[in-house]
């Protein structure tokens, strides 16, 4: 291969790693709101209803089956991340540990982490994920499963959005996925979103979660 070749690829790589990085970029900056019904960014103050989380059987990171049912008369927070995210998973699940500390005497409280790249987040692998985060195995769950049954919970259940960007000149795996925090009462209703990346949605999750955990936010 002569040099004028290796320099035209050498210039595509980049340009198409400039590309993913533009668009990651842009999706984070712009990604869809959840539309459960035509509300705007005001309707997300306070406890709202948003429907019922669906039915799910998963893996937990220690192998064990997980429902939700197991999650029955619990409030929790639930979000969704991939191990080889760079992006806004390390972030989100470093919020999350806080949120972990924050609540950490109130033993009706869980956190739930769903992959949304199950083919490759294995327990084992959600395992080690987790233990960089200091994840109490008995709070926090972190679940895998059948690809088509996380993009229905995601899609259709929670209403929040992940799809996979593929390019045919790069090796990475990116999924762009919805950087939000779910919070669920006791009866498996979904009571508020909240953007991870802004300090005001997460006051208001901290607000929320315990007026839920106090029963005064109850339906």
């Amino acid at each position: 291969m002569n040099q004028s070749k290796t320099s035209l690829i050498l210039l595509a790589t980049m340009v198409a790693a400039l590309g993913i990085m533009v668009g990651t970029f842009l999706w984070l900056k712009l990604a869809p709101r959840p539309q459960p019904a035509a509300w705007n960014e005001p309707n997300l103050e306070g406890l709202n209803d948003y429907g019922a989380v669906p039915e799910f059987a998963l893996l937990e990171r220690a192998g064990k089956r997980s429902t939700l049912a197991d999650m029955r008369g619990k409030v929790w927070i639930a979000d969704f991340i991939y191990t080889t995210c760079t992006d806004t998973c390390p972030m989100q699940s470093a919020t999350m540990a806080k949120l972990q500390e924050k609540f950490s005497n109130q033993s009706d409280l869980r956190f739930v982490s769903f992959s949304v790249d199950p083919e490759r987040d294995t327990p084992e692998q959600l395992s080690r994920y987790a233990d960089r985060f200091k994840a109490s195995a008995d709070r926090w769950l972190f679940l895998t499963g059948e690809k088509e049954q996380i993009t229905r919970l995601v899609q259709q259940g929670f209403r929040l959005s992940a799809a996979a960007l593929t390019d045919a000149n790069s090796k990475e795996n990116v999924i762009l996925h919805s950087p939000r925090f779910v919070l669920v009462d006791r009866k498996s209703q979904i009571r508020g979103y909240y953007d991870s990346r802004e300090h005001a949605a997460l006051e208001r999750l901290n607000k929320d979660t315990a007026m839920l955990l106090d029963g005064k936010g109850s339906n």
